[in-house]
């Protein structure tokens, strides 16, 4: 069993920056691929960076350039770091991870979600 706790979020004026974590616990051989979703009142959800496993990563244009994933395999903790906030990225911002469990299976597990909210 696996288990994701998410933390990081906050209230900052334009331009701050925060830093979302996601640190999976439990019975993991390793982290696979990782998604980055927010969803901001009134919208869809939105998928906002992705790397996987092999190292290749995307951003959406909304963010390019002001967020960069990152990670500690040795705490199984991810991370997206949000640099020059805008009020257009306040959301609750979601990690989903894929964990393996053993060499030859994998499971993906959500974090419970992380308010950022952005004041102009």
């Amino acid at each position: 069993q696996v288990q994701v706790v998410e933390s990081g979020g906050g209230l900052v004026q334009s331009g701050g920056s925060l830093r979302l974590a996601c640190a999976a616990s439990g019975s993991i051989f390793s982290i696979d691929a990782v998604d980055w979703y927010r969803q901001a009142p009134g919208k869809q959800r939105e998928l906002v960076a992705a790397r996987t496993s092999g190292g290749s990563t995307n951003y959406a244009d909304s963010v390019k350039g002001r967020f960069t994933m990152s990670r500690d395999t040795t705490k199984n903790t991810v991370y997206l770091q949000m640099n020059n906030l805008k009020p257009e990225d306040t959301a609750v911002y979601y990690c989903n991870i894929w964990v393996y469990i053993s060499r030859w299976s994998k499971n993906d597990y959500w974090g419970q979600g992380a308010q950022v909210t952005v004041s102009s």
